[in-house]
């Protein structure tokens, strides 16, 4: 059975932008190779850590979404944990599938239209 997870790693900002591909690269074939399907990178840029991390004030953002059977989470963590260019990472197990923004606002409008309005009072 299929569970949909979101992993978030930071690395370290001195990285240049081939290295940050390569791990990038890295990581992505890793968890491909032991079974993750529908693998989405996101590469959200460096930013400003909400306090220092090994002495890093600034991190490059990186998130990947996929599906798995959660034997890829435990290696996965190990091979980053003994990187040096990670210097944190964290793995969620998302409990529904992600929904897009068009969906959202397709079932905010079907809510918005099927709930009864009030009736109007007249004042004397």
């Amino acid at each position: 059975m299929a569970n949909n997870y979101e992993m978030m790693y930071i690395l370290r900002p001195d990285l240049s932008e081939e290295q940050v591909g390569n791990a990038i690269e890295r990581y992505q074939t890793f968890i491909s190779d032991r079974g993750a399907e529908n693998i989405q990178i996101q590469n959200r840029g460096k930013r400003r850590l909400a306090y220092p991390i090994k002495k890093y004030l600034d991190g490059i953002y990186i998130q990947m979404n996929y599906q798995a059977d959660g034997t890829q989470i435990a290696p996965l963590e190990r091979s980053m944990r003994l990187e040096e260019e990670v210097i944190r990472y964290l793995t969620i197990k998302l409990k529904k599938p992600s929904v897009t923004v068009a969906e959202t606002t397709e079932e905010l409008e079907t809510e918005e239209q099927t709930q009864p309005t009030e009736p109007e009072v007249a004042e004397a």
